[in-house]
């Protein structure tokens, strides 16, 4: 199916970035990309609340407007723009449930270590995790506070504290072996006196 003269007029519009235009093009193509981003969730089996369609279509419209429209200066009018904003709709919206399932299955692996940690040497209460977080420099501190004790997600942790997504898992694993490490060598430090003492 040809470009149709009311596409093609919008994307002039919008290329040349005429007062409205854009909002023009949200109302014209918002309920394709929602469909886009339902039919995509159903084929993955990823079940989606309605403020996950919001966010994945709010995506999608950022993705089109960056670097000055560059998808929309990309498209060399082979086919229709819907064909086309079909394509670019889905290759989004997979590629951002592909990083949601990632980053979900990255957290609840942390929460099973934490859950299932021996008890010999872990972190067992609220109160020595507040004085094993004293320990850490002050931006893993933050990050391990929000992520453990206010059960903040991947997402609201790099907003709060402007730090990128994927910094946020090797943070959590680097003061997760100090943390370790550090309440094991508390431990080694309380026995030692002990030995010493019964040796003489």
């Amino acid at each position: 199916m040809p470009l149709t003269s009311v596409d093609r007029t919008l994307l002039q519009r919008c290329l040349q970035h005429h007062k409205g235009a854009w909002n023009d093009f949200v109302d014209r193509y918002l309920g394709l990309i929602y469909h886009v981003i339902h039919f995509t969730a159903h084929q993955r089996s990823a079940p989606l609340q309605p403020e996950d369609v919001e966010d994945l279509a709010a995506e999608v419209l950022l993705q089109i407007v960056a670097n000055n429209y560059q998808v929309l200066h990309q498209f060399r009018g082979q086919s229709s723009f819907s064909a086309y904003l079909t394509v670019i709709a889905r290759r989004i919206c997979v590629q951002e449930l592909s990083r949601r399932a990632a980053q979900a299955e990255t957290q609840a692996r942390a929460a099973r270590e934490v859950v299932e940690r021996p008890k010999t040497g872990g972190i067992e209460t609220l109160e020595e995790v507040q004085r094993m977080l004293r320990r850490l420099p002050a931006k893993e501190r933050s990050v391990v506070r929000m992520f453990y004790l206010e059960g903040r997600t991947y997402e609201e942790i790099s907003t709060a504290l402007s730090i990128p997504v994927n910094t946020i898992g090797p943070i959590l694993s680097r003061a997760r072996k100090k943390l370790r490490s550090d309440n094991g060598a508390v431990q080694r430090k309380g026995v030692a006196p002990k030995l010493e003492k019964r040796a003489e």
